[in-house]
């Protein structure tokens, strides 16, 4: 669909099946002490059918069983209540329970009474929410008859009002939601989620949807890979929707995307989006409900809305794919002074993902993570490169020149207000401190340094050990484990140590990829 507006393309409303909610009978009450009064009111009611429902009658003959009742029926349309059964007042307490200790203002409630002296009708109807007043003398078959048929037609249109309350109050909560979220495969997940929450309104509701997936269109392949799901489709994730969807599926959604639109039709529902930059993503949702006007209004404000909102995730995404760059290349810059680098800030970068990953940091943090240490020792712009790139050993001078970088990258990085670049600048201050507080440049010790720069330590040794320099051969893993154990605490975070341990297949595995590259 164009972003600017959504427009929808919806079957004949005769052609969807009504949801099997719209068949259960319609919950009455008859809450009176008499048991004439259940027989008489079930015998003139009984063959009746109300806007297509059958009733269902529950009997109660006391205030207590009613309150019982209509406690574990919430969902009750009708109350036809006695005002005098084990208290001259039981009706009327009841009434005051339901309205202001259940807050259930959705049931109808009439109010009968064979003694209208004790429950006199001004006061009653001022003093207490009911919704009607009754003499039981007056009620012949045809009163009571009008009298249950327009509290139902009441109930249900107040039930509907409720609903499409609910549903305006889920999609103005959704809206910031989906908007918060920069990552693609969250955000498809949380407009899912969003558009079925919307959709399943309360027990009450009139419609229902369960079943359904996102999918972006995958820009290597051309094909749509299911980023989200739920109901039947939950273990579909990740596959293409040609190889997930069955034939009659598959041709109703690429329907929706030959004709880069939104369809509803036969109970089920697709989403079309295409954003400026030309990105295609998909939602599909099967739902069993015949759609009004105000159900169509929603959709379209609610889809309007993700339209929008699939634009900022991209231009965001434009923005940080170019942040990632030239963090990268100003990392390539840095290291490629030095000779033998090679991979060396893709694989720290690699190391430092998988090691915030295992210390239990937030995905978000993870990723910052991962894209700031690229430029970790961007202060060496300042180290000359006879020393940079010296075979032997630095003297004591060439040594505290070098011990200057990670502050020299700090004060280059700290002066910018991004916070990848905030992170950057404190990594490149604190990946030489080790935990000891026998590092540099500040001498800081255990959890005093960063744990971003803890987690650079550990990744930059790592890689520096298991890499080929100048100045030595790459170490056997053996030994480099050995070192890492015998500087547990020492040089390194030992909670860090132990991650790099129990996890170093998957260490080596970042090495040999890179390397392959």
């Amino acid at each position: 669909m164009d972003t600017d507006t959504v427009d929808l393309v919806f079957a004949k409303e005769d052609s969807i099946p009504l949801n099997k909610r719209e068949q259960e009978a319609w919950k009455v009450i008859i809450a009176d002490d008499e048991e004439g009064v259940h027989q008489i009111t079930k015998m003139v009611l009984s063959d009746f059918e109300v806007f297509g429902r059958k009733i269902e009658f529950i009997s109660t003959f006391s205030g207590e069983e009613t309150r019982k009742a209509i406690s574990d029926n919430p969902d009750t349309a009708l109350i036809l209540l006695d005002v005098v059964m084990e208290t001259d007042d039981a009706g009327l307490k009841v009434a005051k329970y339901i309205r202001e200790d259940l807050k259930n203002n959705l049931v109808r409630i009439v109010l009968r009474t064979g003694y209208p002296g004790h429950a006199p009708e001004r006061r009653v109807i001022i003093d207490y929410d009911i919704n009607d007043y009754k003499e039981k003398t007056e009620l012949t078959s045809q009163k009571l008859f009008t009298t249950v048929v327009t509290a139902l037609r009441s109930y249900k249109d107040i039930l509907v009002i409720e609903e499409n309350r609910r549903a305006l109050e889920r999609l103005i909560e959704s809206s910031p939601k989906i908007f918060e979220l920069q990552s693609l495969g969250k955000f498809v997940s949380a407009v899912l989620s969003q558009m079925i929450s919307i959709m399943n309104l309360s027990k009450n509701t009139l419609f229902y949807s369960t079943a359904g997936f996102a999918a972006t269109k995958d820009l290597t392949t051309g094909d749509f890979k299911i980023l989200a799901a739920s109901g039947n489709y939950l273990n579909e994730v990740q596959k293409s929707i040609r190889e997930a969807l069955k034939p009659s599926i598959l041709s109703f959604v690429e329907k929706a995307l030959t004709k880069k639109e939104n369809i509803f039709e036969d109970g089920r529902y697709v989403a079309y989006f295409r954003s400026k930059n030309g990105a295609e993503n998909i939602i599909y949702t099967e739902i069993n409900k015949e759609l009004n006007a105000l159900d169509k209004n929603l959709i379209n404000l609610f889809c309007n809305n993700v339209s929008i909102a699939f634009d900022n995730l991209y231009l965001n995404k434009e923005i940080e794919d170019t942040q990632k760059e030239i963090i990268y290349a100003l990392g390539e810059v840095t290291e490629g002074r030095s000779t033998e680098i090679g991979n060396h800030i893709k694989k720290v970068s690699e190391y430092c993902e998988l090691l915030a990953s295992k210390y239990g940091l937030p995905e978000e943090e993870v990723e910052i993570i991962k894209i700031a240490s690229p430029i970790h020792d961007i202060g060496k712009i300042v180290v000359p490169d006879a020393i940079l790139n010296k075979p032997g050993k630095l003297t004591p001078e060439e040594f505290e020149i070098i011990k200057q970088h990670p502050m020299k990258g700090y004060e280059l990085l700290s002066r910018f207000n991004r916070k990848i670049l905030k992170i950057a600048a404190i990594i490149s201050r604190d990946h030489h401190e080790k935990y000891d507080g026998t590092g540099y440049p500040q001498g800081l010790k255990g959890e005093g340094i960063h744990l971003y720069g803890r987690i650079a330590c550990v990744a930059d040794v790592f890689d520096a050990l298991t890499s080929k320099r100048v100045y030595k051969d790459a170490w056997a893993i053996d030994d480099v484990l050995g070192y890492f154990k015998k500087e547990r605490g020492g040089h390194f975070d030992p909670k860090l140590v132990d991650i790099l341990i129990d996890n170093i297949d998957e260490f080596l595995d970042i090495k040999e990829k890179a390397e392959r590259a």
